[in-house]
């Protein structure tokens, strides 16, 4: 029978060697299909024939996984992370029930990271491919809403195959916008000591890893992956007034600052460091740009983006944290 949209799924496996398959162990909450990206060439030849001659060739293969905006959570935002940041290794919160998953981005070396085998389609096929790396990824969000992620997965081949079985739908839970702090502070403050309140409207952070496929001599898939710069833009947006004036005279002044945003969810139990589930963005660096006045609903507001840095006194770059109740990912 003919497949249809609301029996597609998309399902992930955490890979134990880089690039060999295995089966998925959890489904993804979210929207997205599958890319072959098998590079087809038509041979161009003077054979006599105008409408060409049937002659190709693969040249190289690959694979792409666009998941779509979905509201981000505390229980599958880490598969992101691990996948395009950094291996994590969830630590106990102390005596709470809580597991912190902490991913700093690069500094002075590589991370390694967890690739994945992905498995996607319908009821009527199938497709998978391995070697399944975050070659960038998107938190986004507004006043009122929940944070929305979305992620580029690279892979190195396409294949035809058939689902494993029997995955129950992972429990997740939503990431608020409304349950959000901002926190500003000089590179030598503590981060985290002076919150902005009442002040953002919103906020885009487009990250691009810096994962990059590395094609050699030894196949038609790609060899391996490196990780060159990564780009850490962050678009905030702020109600115009003495906190975004403030940070529109850090970026006039080139002043350096350390920024957290952090949201909470639902509570741990326990007395551990962290009360709530949490998902909490650290990052130094300046301003670059703020745009002009502008206004919503009559309100005026103001835009600036934020370009991460690593600064020596602050010794931060960017490290995203997510707590939830996992000590491993499913």
């Amino acid at each position: 029978m003919a497949g249809v949209k609301a029996l597609r799924r998309i399902q992930l496996g955490a890979e134990s060697s880089a690039g060999t398959s295995v089966p998925a162990t959890t489904k993804w909450r979210g929207g997205g299909t599958i890319q072959d990206d098998l590079d087809l060439v038509f041979a161009q030849e003077d054979t006599g024939y105008i409408g060409g001659i049937d002659r190709t060739y693969v040249q190289k293969y690959g694979a792409t996984l666009e998941m779509e905006d979905v509201e981000a959570t505390f229980e599958q935002l880490p598969y992101i992370g691990m996948a395009g940041i950094g291996t994590a290794t969830p630590g106990a919160d102390g005596p709470g029930t809580g597991y912190i998953y902490a991913f700093p981005f690069p500094t002075t070396a590589q991370n390694t990271i967890k690739t994945y085998t992905i498995e996607g389609g319908d009821d009527q096929q199938e497709e998978e491919f391995a070697y399944g790396y975050v070659e960038s990824f998107k938190l986004a969000g507004k006043a009122g809403e929940a944070l929305k992620m979305s992620a580029v997965w690279k892979g190195r081949q396409v294949i035809a195959s058939t689902f494993t079985g029997a995955l129950a739908l992972p429990p997740v839970e939503e990431i608020l916008f409304g349950t959000g702090k901002l926190y500003i502070d000089a590179v030598g403050g503590t981060i985290g000591a002076t919150l902005k309140s009442n002040t953002l409207l919103g906020m885009d952070w487009a990250v691009k890893t810096g994962w990059m496929p590395v094609y050699t001599a030894d196949n038609l898939y790609f060899s391996f992956i490196k990780c060159v710069a990564p780009e850490l833009p962050l678009t905030l947006t702020f109600e115009h007034d003495g906190a975004s004036v403030a940070e529109k005279a850090n970026w006039r002044s080139q002043t350096p600052v350390k920024l957290r945003l952090q949201w909470i969810g639902s509570a741990l139990s326990g007395g551990g460091t962290f009360a709530n589930k949490t998902l909490r963005i650290d990052l130094a660096g300046r301003w670059q740009k703020f745009e002009k006045l502008a206004e919503q609903d009559g309100n005026d507001i103001v835009t600036g983006v934020f370009l991460p840095r690593y600064n020596a006194t602050a010794t931060l770059f960017a490290v995203m944290t997510v707590v939830n109740t996992l000590a491993t990912l499913p």
